[in-house]
Protein backbone atom coordinates (compact mmCIF):
# COMPACT_ATOMS: atom_id res chain seq x y z
CA UNK A 1 0.00 0.00 0.00
CA UNK A 2 1.39 3.30 -0.42
CA UNK A 3 2.19 4.37 3.12
CA UNK A 4 2.45 8.03 2.78
CA UNK A 5 2.44 11.03 0.68
CA UNK A 6 4.04 14.55 1.03
CA UNK A 7 4.05 17.91 -1.43
CA UNK A 8 7.61 18.94 -2.03
CA UNK A 9 9.00 21.39 -4.73
CA UNK A 10 11.19 18.59 -6.31
CA UNK A 11 11.13 15.16 -4.83
CA UNK A 12 14.02 14.06 -3.52
CA UNK A 13 14.31 10.85 -1.27
CA UNK A 14 16.01 11.07 2.01
CA UNK A 15 18.32 8.44 3.25
CA UNK A 16 15.77 6.63 5.29
CA UNK A 17 12.20 6.96 6.25
CA UNK A 18 11.53 7.43 9.86
CA UNK A 19 14.70 5.12 10.41
CA UNK A 20 13.67 2.44 7.56
CA UNK A 21 16.03 2.30 4.46
CA UNK A 22 15.08 4.35 1.05
CA UNK A 23 15.03 3.09 -2.18
CA UNK A 24 14.29 5.45 -5.49
CA UNK A 25 12.32 3.57 -7.71
CA UNK A 26 14.17 5.62 -10.67
CA UNK A 27 17.50 3.77 -9.22
CA UNK A 28 16.69 0.59 -9.49
CA UNK A 29 18.33 -1.12 -12.08
CA UNK A 30 16.95 -2.21 -15.28
CA UNK A 31 18.49 -5.80 -14.79
CA UNK A 32 16.52 -6.16 -11.64
CA UNK A 33 12.98 -5.43 -12.89
CA UNK A 34 13.87 -8.07 -15.60
CA UNK A 35 15.21 -10.46 -13.21
CA UNK A 36 11.55 -9.72 -11.34
CA UNK A 37 9.51 -10.27 -14.54
CA UNK A 38 11.59 -13.32 -15.77
CA UNK A 39 10.46 -14.71 -12.50
CA UNK A 40 7.09 -13.79 -12.55
CA UNK A 41 6.93 -15.80 -15.92
CA UNK A 42 8.54 -18.76 -13.83
CA UNK A 43 6.66 -19.06 -11.12
CA UNK A 44 3.66 -19.14 -13.62
CA UNK A 45 5.34 -21.70 -15.56
CA UNK A 46 6.00 -23.91 -12.65
CA UNK A 47 2.60 -23.88 -11.75
CA UNK A 48 1.36 -25.04 -15.17
CA UNK A 49 4.41 -27.20 -16.06
CA UNK A 50 3.87 -31.19 -16.82
CA UNK A 51 7.58 -31.34 -17.62
CA UNK A 52 9.02 -34.86 -16.52
CA UNK A 53 10.59 -35.72 -13.14
CA UNK A 54 14.31 -35.35 -14.47
CA UNK A 55 13.36 -31.69 -15.92
CA UNK A 56 11.85 -31.23 -12.65
CA UNK A 57 14.95 -32.08 -10.78
CA UNK A 58 17.19 -30.26 -13.10
CA UNK A 59 15.06 -27.17 -12.69
CA UNK A 60 14.65 -27.33 -9.17
CA UNK A 61 18.67 -27.17 -8.55
CA UNK A 62 19.39 -24.66 -10.88
CA UNK A 63 16.49 -22.23 -9.34
CA UNK A 64 18.41 -23.72 -5.91
CA UNK A 65 21.63 -22.41 -7.27
CA UNK A 66 20.44 -19.09 -8.26
CA UNK A 67 18.26 -18.55 -4.83
CA UNK A 68 22.17 -19.08 -3.16
CA UNK A 69 23.54 -16.13 -5.30
CA UNK A 70 20.81 -13.95 -5.09
CA UNK A 71 20.98 -14.33 -1.44
CA UNK A 72 24.52 -13.25 -1.00
CA UNK A 73 23.14 -9.55 -1.36
CA UNK A 74 19.88 -8.84 1.04
CA UNK A 75 18.14 -5.84 1.48
CA UNK A 76 16.81 -4.97 4.89
CA UNK A 77 13.48 -6.33 5.55
CA UNK A 78 10.96 -3.35 5.93
CA UNK A 79 13.26 -1.51 3.07
CA UNK A 80 11.12 1.31 1.42
CA UNK A 81 10.75 2.72 -2.45
CA UNK A 82 10.09 6.37 -3.02
CA UNK A 83 8.53 7.47 -5.78
CA UNK A 84 8.65 11.40 -7.06
CA UNK A 85 5.28 12.30 -9.16
CA UNK A 86 6.01 15.56 -11.52
CA UNK A 87 3.06 17.49 -9.32
CA UNK A 88 5.41 17.55 -6.16
CA UNK A 89 3.82 14.66 -4.52
CA UNK A 90 6.10 12.11 -3.08
CA UNK A 91 5.46 8.63 -2.20
CA UNK A 92 6.49 5.86 -0.39
CA UNK A 93 5.37 1.91 0.28
CA UNK A 94 7.16 -0.91 1.01
CA UNK A 95 9.31 -2.37 -1.78
CA UNK A 96 8.37 -5.93 -0.97
CA UNK A 97 4.65 -5.15 -1.04
CA UNK A 98 2.53 -8.48 -2.27
CA UNK A 99 0.01 -6.35 -4.47
CA UNK A 100 2.59 -3.69 -6.38
CA UNK A 101 6.42 -4.19 -4.98
CA UNK A 102 8.61 -3.00 -7.47
CA UNK A 103 10.48 -6.14 -6.60
CA UNK A 104 7.97 -8.73 -5.74
CA UNK A 105 8.10 -11.41 -8.64
CA UNK A 106 4.28 -12.25 -7.08
CA UNK A 107 2.84 -8.97 -7.35
CA UNK A 108 0.51 -8.56 -10.21
CA UNK A 109 1.74 -5.50 -12.48
CA UNK A 110 -0.22 -3.23 -11.19
CA UNK A 111 0.61 0.89 -11.48
CA UNK A 112 -1.67 3.03 -9.34
CA UNK A 113 -1.32 6.37 -11.13
CA UNK A 114 -3.13 9.99 -9.35
CA UNK A 115 -6.36 11.04 -11.36
CA UNK A 116 -8.74 14.07 -9.99
CA UNK A 117 -10.70 11.97 -8.70
CA UNK A 118 -8.40 9.56 -6.75
CA UNK A 119 -6.19 6.77 -8.70
CA UNK A 120 -6.90 4.69 -11.29
CA UNK A 121 -4.79 1.32 -12.80
CA UNK A 122 -5.54 -1.20 -15.69
CA UNK A 123 -4.56 -4.48 -15.22
CA UNK A 124 -3.99 -8.09 -16.66
CA UNK A 125 -4.17 -11.08 -14.27
CA UNK A 126 -2.34 -14.28 -15.63
CA UNK A 127 -3.64 -17.92 -14.01
CA UNK A 128 -1.34 -16.83 -10.53
CA UNK A 129 -4.00 -15.08 -9.56
CA UNK A 130 -6.82 -17.71 -10.17
CA UNK A 131 -9.47 -19.08 -7.95
CA UNK A 132 -12.68 -20.34 -9.73
CA UNK A 133 -11.67 -21.44 -13.31
CA UNK A 134 -11.04 -18.45 -15.58
CA UNK A 135 -11.53 -16.24 -12.84
CA UNK A 136 -9.53 -13.77 -10.53
CA UNK A 137 -9.35 -15.22 -6.73
CA UNK A 138 -11.57 -13.83 -4.78
CA UNK A 139 -8.88 -12.81 -1.70
CA UNK A 140 -7.13 -10.90 -5.18
CA UNK A 141 -10.08 -8.84 -5.61
CA UNK A 142 -10.32 -7.96 -2.20
CA UNK A 143 -6.27 -7.21 -2.38
CA UNK A 144 -6.44 -4.65 -5.57
CA UNK A 145 -9.18 -2.71 -3.92
CA UNK A 146 -7.55 -2.86 -0.52
CA UNK A 147 -4.37 -1.32 -2.56
CA UNK A 148 -6.97 1.10 -4.66
CA UNK A 149 -8.26 2.86 -1.78
CA UNK A 150 -5.28 3.24 0.66
CA UNK A 151 -3.28 4.56 -2.05
CA UNK A 152 -6.27 7.24 -2.66
CA UNK A 153 -6.71 8.05 0.93
CA UNK A 154 -3.16 8.33 1.20
CA UNK A 155 -2.90 11.37 -1.66
CA UNK A 156 -6.01 12.90 -0.50
CA UNK A 157 -4.44 13.31 2.59
CA UNK A 158 -1.70 11.40 4.72
CA UNK A 159 -0.20 8.04 5.53
CA UNK A 160 -3.31 5.77 6.83
CA UNK A 161 -4.22 2.39 7.65
CA UNK A 162 -7.16 0.05 6.69
CA UNK A 163 -9.71 -0.16 9.57
CA UNK A 164 -12.58 -1.44 7.67
CA UNK A 165 -12.95 -3.06 4.24
CA UNK A 166 -16.40 -3.85 2.74
CA UNK A 167 -16.18 -5.55 -0.63
CA UNK A 168 -19.11 -6.52 -3.05
CA UNK A 169 -18.82 -8.94 -5.64
CA UNK A 170 -21.20 -8.25 -8.42
CA UNK A 171 -19.86 -10.74 -10.95
CA UNK A 172 -17.00 -12.68 -11.45
CA UNK A 173 -14.05 -11.11 -12.54
CA UNK A 174 -12.00 -12.51 -15.16
CA UNK A 175 -8.47 -13.49 -16.04
CA UNK A 176 -6.45 -12.61 -19.13
CA UNK A 177 -8.59 -9.48 -19.69
CA UNK A 178 -7.91 -6.11 -18.85
CA UNK A 179 -9.31 -4.59 -15.54
CA UNK A 180 -10.01 -1.02 -14.40
CA UNK A 181 -9.58 -0.11 -11.13
CA UNK A 182 -10.22 3.25 -9.60
CA UNK A 183 -10.51 4.74 -6.25
CA UNK A 184 -11.25 7.83 -4.52
CA UNK A 185 -12.19 9.55 -1.40
CA UNK A 186 -15.89 10.09 -0.50
CA UNK A 187 -15.39 12.23 2.90
CA UNK A 188 -12.86 13.16 5.52
CA UNK A 189 -14.04 13.18 9.26
CA UNK A 190 -10.82 13.99 11.06
CA UNK A 191 -8.72 11.32 11.24
CA UNK A 192 -11.33 8.68 9.43
CA UNK A 193 -11.40 8.67 5.64
CA UNK A 194 -13.71 7.18 3.43
CA UNK A 195 -13.01 5.81 0.39
CA UNK A 196 -14.87 4.38 -2.53
CA UNK A 197 -13.24 1.69 -5.05
CA UNK A 198 -14.08 -0.95 -8.12
CA UNK A 199 -12.98 -3.38 -10.64
CA UNK A 200 -14.25 -3.28 -13.78
CA UNK A 201 -14.11 -5.65 -16.63
CA UNK A 202 -15.61 -4.86 -20.33
CA UNK A 203 -16.91 -1.28 -18.57
CA UNK A 204 -18.56 -3.10 -15.90
CA UNK A 205 -18.28 -3.18 -12.61
CA UNK A 206 -17.31 -6.68 -11.44
CA UNK A 207 -16.57 -5.45 -7.52
CA UNK A 208 -16.93 -2.45 -5.22
CA UNK A 209 -15.39 -1.79 -2.43
CA UNK A 210 -16.05 0.61 0.56
CA UNK A 211 -13.37 1.63 3.43
CA UNK A 212 -12.64 3.39 6.15
CA UNK A 213 -8.77 4.35 6.59
CA UNK A 214 -7.91 5.87 9.75
CA UNK A 215 -4.77 8.25 9.36
CA UNK A 216 -1.54 7.42 11.49
CA UNK A 217 0.62 10.34 13.41
CA UNK A 218 3.93 9.19 12.50
CA UNK A 219 7.19 11.24 14.27
CA UNK A 220 9.00 14.07 13.06
CA UNK A 221 11.07 12.84 10.55
CA UNK A 222 13.95 15.94 10.30
CA UNK A 223 15.19 14.18 6.82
Amino acid sequence: MTVNTRQVAEPSAPRDYYGLPVVEADALPDELRSLVARTHDLIEAVANTTADRETLAEAAAAVQSLTDTLNAARREPATMVFRGHQDGVSEYGTITNIVSGDTNAAAPPLVLERTEEGVRAEVTLDNLYQGPPGCVHGGWIAALLDQAVGSASAFATSVGMTARLEVDYRRPTPLAMPLEITAGVERVEGRKVYVRGEIRAHGEVTAEARALMIQVTLPKDDS
